[in-house]
């Protein structure tokens, strides 16, 4: 196991102590998606760790929001930054705005206030959302095959947001679900 994840285990992150190899073998697979797209090395991190906080699946909160700082000293402030904006983005009013508006707005879920975020944070949300979606589909066909027509949609309206690598993955992995 990654010595971070042995970190955030002592931090008192309970669900990476707990969380199945596969659960770890996506993270893996995640960072390693976005190491292949030459992504920053704060975004690969962010790839490992983006279930940090939870997700839609685990309803439980891994760490308290309020342990942000703890988090940033394990991972590093870039990659914390990326998850903690991951975590909070209200996906389903963000992602609609794609392809209507030039740079759209972020919700975060918890404040419900609408920011502006900058185009780098912008693209790295995409580039993960898309490592993290691609990952699942290559693993799970059943997944790929239920969600495909709408990730697709969903990555034509981001293209212009995220690698070319990314773009080319997309288009080996979902090609033959749509």
């Amino acid at each position: 196991m990654h010595e971070k994840f042995r970190k955030l285990i002592e931090l008192g992150a309970g669900d990476f102590e707990q969380a199945d190899t596969q659960l770890i073998a996506h993270l893996e697979g995640t960072c390693c998606l976005l190491k292949a797209w030459n992504a920053p090395e704060e975004l690969q991190l962010a790839g490992l760790y983006y279930v940090a906080y939870g997700t839609s699946v685990i309803n439980d909160n891994m760490f308290d929001l309020s342990k942000r700082q703890e988090i940033a000293e394990v991972i590093g402030e870039k990659p914390e930054h990326i998850v903690y904006h991951y975590f909070a983005c209200d996906k389903e009013r963000f992602f609609a705005q794609f392809a209507q508006v030039k740079h759209p707005i972020f919700y975060d879920r918890f404040t419900d206030k609408p920011s502006s975020i900058s185009t780098e944070l912008f693209a790295q949300l995409c580039e993960l959302f898309a490592a993290k979606e691609i990952d699942l589909a290559i693993y799970n066909h059943e997944y790929a095959a239920k969600h495909a027509k709408k990730l697709v949609a969903l990555f034509s309206r981001m293209r212009d947001f995220l690698s070319s690598g990314a773009i080319r993955k997309i288009n080996y992995v979902f090609s033959a679900k749509v």
